[in-house]
């Protein structure tokens, strides 16, 4: 892949497979679109610092998640934290939620900061903060976006929160802030590194990953309990899922540059 344009037209493929085969991991893939949309909105209105390489980064980051795919289903092992994720949504045992987190666990966790070093190596990792929290912020976006429509989706979601006392992605211990930071350090991490010194880094990253995403598979009891409960109650076909996910609207450009300026802003600014 060599465009934005690419990426899009790869995750189309993707989301028509999923809904011709009843294939799960056609979730996160039609989320992941929504945010490549926004991000190559933003590309054409000149919203991020550098939009050339904004495109790298895009397609470097979009390329780790499509090339996983096509490895899994060729019968190779993708990296631990994306075998996992794609390995439950070949299983009808995890609830939607849980199948759009180990995505986004994996993708953030670790593709990010291994994108956003080989988009800006060595010293010029920190010009792209501010469009790394940019990208940020609208995956955050869209996320929040999507969690509001699965009420439609998972009826008995709720009952996480009441057994939890937590947010919904906080109850099975996942957090995207503390996940984008990590990837900001992963990518200081590689960036003054050659790439040919990148394996053992990430190969210890992905480990620690992999856990995260059994930690969002196996939460413990109670709330393994709730997840009975829950999937009981998504009755949705993938089709009507993936429409219903489909139609969630990516966020405001402005909305965006006004959240990260609020949060650079803020104390403990990571």
């Amino acid at each position: 892949m060599q465009t934005v344009d690419d990426v899009l037209d790869a995750l189309d493929a993707l989301v028509d497979r999923a809904r011709r085969r009843g294939e799960r991991t056609g979730f996160f893939a039609v989320m992941y679109r929504t945010v490549t949309a926004r991000v190559k909105e933003g590309i054409a209105a000149g919203f991020f610092d550098d939009g050339e390489r904004m495109a790298r980064l895009d397609v470097a980051f979009a390329s780790r998640y499509l090339d996983a795919l096509r490895s899994s289903e060729s019968g190779e092992r993708p990296t631990a934290s994306w075998d996992a994720a794609l390995a439950a949504g070949r299983d009808a045992r995890p609830i939607l939620l849980q199948h759009l987190l180990l995505g986004v666990n994996a993708h953030i966790n670790l593709d990010l900061g291994i994108a956003a070093a080989g988009a800006a190596p060595g010293g010029e990792l920190p010009a792209l903060r501010r469009d790394f929290d940019r990208i940020n912020e609208i995956l955050a976006s869209v996320l929040d976006h999507v969690q509001r429509a699965m009420s439609r989706l998972s009826p008995c979601l709720g009952l996480l929160d009441r057994l939890g006392g937590r947010h919904d992605d906080e109850i099975i211990r996942f957090s995207l802030e503390k996940a984008r930071a990590g990837a900001w350090r992963f990518a200081t991490e590689l960036a003054p590194l050659d790439p040919t010194a990148w394996a053992g880094p990430v190969r210890t990253r992905d480990a620690r990953v992999a856990r995260v995403a059994r930690i969002v598979l196996r939460p413990g009891l109670p709330l393994e309990a709730g997840l009975v409960v829950v999937r009981a109650c998504e009755r949705s076909s993938v089709a009507r899922t993936l429409d219903v996910l489909g139609d969630v609207d990516g966020p405001a450009l402005a909305a965006v540059e006004a959240r990260v300026r609020d949060e650079r802003a803020g104390p403990g600014h990571w």
